[in-house]
């Protein structure tokens, strides 16, 4: 029986799954790391897409371009495309790619090396795949949620991709989740493990960290010190997430977040910037 790829109108995350009928169920938002729909699941199928959604891009810091699809489609993820000469590094994934942006993507020198930091970052990596044929890196703790494409390359808890590129497991938020710190950028793409609240400028005015968003779950304590260890070990100036560019959010006040909670208990609500710069 034929298969095609379906995308949750929720959370927009990709299924492989029988062409003559839609999945009962997103294994996404049945998890407890996700919410449910309000009332059924609704799919979107990859032929249905170009009617519906486009793919927008913009470079955002020299070499550094994020892809994003409109209108959005259910969490609306980003995908991030790092260019270098050894060949580009796509992280995450928007959660569709157009033939324009498949273009554009060509245009900027392909995808060498795809890979994301967890789960709610997918998006539609099984398109980039089947465009480029790269070498596909994920944790071996998430291959449980990798049905939609083909991982090729599975990675313990530390990888080096070259001198400027590796990957540290993180965990806490998902059990794989996997960081990769760009150190000519000194960007650390850090998947969930930080959600940044910002105000109607762009500027960052809270942070936090979950084991569950939707439901409010925190992280244990051993969790949180493992992300203290990920952080200290980079020298970073910015973060990014599956969803934004976190511009400024740098090593040191990551650390406070984690310092912050270890002291006062450990929590999900978001901690403004005012509290986090004692810990700085």
């Amino acid at each position: 029986m034929a298969l095609t790829h379906y995308a949750c109108e929720h959370c927009g995350g990709w299924i492989l799954w029988f062409d003559t009928r839609e999945p009962v169920a997103c294994p996404n938002c049945t998890d407890v790391r996700n919410a449910l729909p309000e009332e059924d699941f609704t799919y979107l199928r990859i032929q249905d897409a170009p009617a519906r959604y486009s793919t927008q891009w913009r470079e955002v810091l020299p070499g550094l371009w994020d892809f994003w699809t409109e209108p959005q489609l259910g969490l609306g993820s980003h995908g991030w495309l790092i260019q270098r000469e050894k060949g580009n590094i796509a992280f995450e994934a928007a959660p569709f790619y157009s033939e324009d942006a498949r273009k554009q993507l060509e245009r900027l020198g392909g995808v060498k090396i795809l890979g994301a930091s967890h789960p709610h970052g997918y998006g539609a990596l099984w398109q980039l795949q089947e465009f480029f044929d790269p070498e596909l890196i994920i944790h071996r703790e998430d291959l449980q949620h990798t049905k939609a494409f083909r991982v090729n390359h599975v990675i313990d808890d530390h990888y080096v991709i070259d001198g400027d590129y590796e990957m540290l497991r993180l965990g806490g938020h998902y059990e794989g989740q996997t960081a990769l710190y760009a150190a000519k950028h000194r960007i650390l793409f850090l998947g969930d493990a930080l959600k940044i609240d910002f105000d109607g400028q762009g500027n960052t005015v809270a942070l936090s960290c979950h084991k569950g968003y939707h439901y409010s779950i925190p992280l244990s304590r051993g969790e949180l010190e493992h992300y203290r260890e990920v952080f200290r070990r980079f020298d970073f100036q910015h973060v990014c997430t599956p969803f934004e560019l976190g511009r400024g959010v740098d090593q040191q006040l990551a650390l406070a977040l984690v310092n912050y909670l270890m002291e006062n208990g450990i929590h999900t609500r978001a901690v403004p910037m005012k509290e986090l710069q004692a810990y700085v």
